[in-house]
C-alpha cells in the first residue's frame, strides 16, 4: 500500500524478524533499482546524497550516493546522528538532492523503507517528530505464530546457506508503479468522508490522553493509503471501512502519549482505536 500510494514506510520489530529480507524481496519482485544503507554513528550526510570530486579533468564532478535507486533500505535508521537522519527530510518529501546548492532529481518512483529496532536504546537517536511524520506508515512487525515458526524451520531443515533472491521474478516494472499512481487518484471519495477523516484527526489534537496530535500531513495520508487500499479490494471509491483501516498504521507514529497514559500502560493504537469507536461513521 505505501508503496502504491508513494509514500514511505518505516519497519519496526526486534532484531530477526527478516525485516531486510522482506525489503530486499520486495525490491526484487518489483523489479526496481535497490540500495541498502547500513546507517551507524559516523555515517555522514554525503555518505548517502553523494558528493563532488576532483576528477582526471581537474573539474569537480557529483558522484551519487545510494538514495539514487527506486527503493532505498535505511536499515536501523536511528543508529545515525540528527544530522545524517535530517539529509533525508528533503529525498523523501521533495525527492531531491541538494549538494552544494544544485538539487539533483532522484530516481521515480522512490521510497524509503526503513528499519528501527525497538528494544535497543544504548547508541541510538531518536527519530525527530518531522522525520517520522514523513513517513505514510510505521508497521510493527511481531513474532510469527508457532505454527508460522515451524514452518519456516521446516523449510529451512535440509539448508544451512544463506538466502537468495535470484528465483524471484520481477512481476511489474517502475512504468506499471506510476500508471497504478494514476488509477488511485481516480478514485472516488464523498465530501461526507473527507469531513471524516479530518474529525479523526482533529480528535487526536484535543484527546486528553495525547501530549501531540496528528498534523494536516496525516489528513493527507489518510486520504491517499484509503483511496490505495479502496483500489487494491478492486473498488473506485472510498468506504468508511478503508479509512478505518489504515488508521493505525498512518497514524500511531505522529502521535505522542501524554506520561499518565504512558504509565497506564496504553499505546497509541488504543488511543486510536479509541478515537474510531467513538465518532459517527458516515452513512
Amino acid at each position: 500500500m505505501a508503496i502504491l500510494a508513494g509514500g514511505h514506510c518505516l519497519l519496526v520489530g526486534v532484531p530477526g524478524l527478516a525485516k531486510t529480507l522482506l525489503v530486499n524481496t520486495v525490491a526484487s519482485a518489483l523489479g526496481l533499482s535497490f540500495n541498502r544503507i547500513q546507517f551507524t554513528p559516523d555515517l555522514m550526510p554525503s555518505d548517502i546524497t553523494g558528493s563532488e570530486v576532483l576528477n582526471e579533468s581537474r573539474k569537480f564532478e557529483f558522484v551519487k550516493g545510494p538514495l539514487f535507486a527506486n527503493i532505498v533500505l535505511a536499515d536501523e535508521i536511528n543508529r545515525t546522528p540528527p544530522k545524517t537522519q535530517a539529509a533525508l527530510l528533503e529525498a523523501m518529501q521533495e525527492q531531491n538532492v541538494t549538494v552544494n546548492g544544485q538539487p539533483y532529481d532522484l530516481h521515480k518512483p522512490f521510497f524509503v523503507l526503513a528499519t528501527q529496532n525497538p528494544i535497543e536504546q544504548e547508541g541510538t537517536y531518536p527519530l525527530p517528530e518531522a522525520q517520522l511524520d514523513r513517513f505514510l506508515f510505521k508497521i510493527k512487525l511481531h513474532y510469527p505464530e508457532i505454527n508460522d515458526e515451524v514452518a519456516i524451520l521446516k523449510r529451512f531443515k535440509n539448508n544451512i546457506r544463506d538466502l537468495t533472491l535470484d528465483d524471484i521474478n520481477p512481476i511489474i516494472s517502475a512504468g506499471d508503479i506510476e500508471e497504478f499512481h494514476s488509477v488511485i487518484e481516480k478514485v472516488k471519495i464523498e465530501d461526507q468522508l473527507i469531513e471524516y477523516i479530518a474529525k479523526i484527526v482533529n480528535e487526536t489534537r484535543s484527546h486528553a490522553r495525547l501530549f501531540l496530535g496528528a498534523s494536516p500531513r496525516a489528513s493527507l495520508s489518510i486520504l491517499k493509503a484509503s483511496k490505495t487500499i479502496a483500489a487494491i479490494r478492486g473498488r473506485d471509491f472510498v468506504t468508511p471501512d478503508d479509512i478505518q483501516y489504515i488508521c493505525d498504521p498512518v497514524l500511531n507514529h505522529r502521535i505522542i502519549l501524554t506520561p499518565e497514559a504512558e504509565m497506564e500502560g496504553m499505546g497509541p493504537e488504543d488511543v486510536i482505536a479509541e478515537i474510531v469507536q467513538k465518532l459517527e461513521v458516515p452513512r
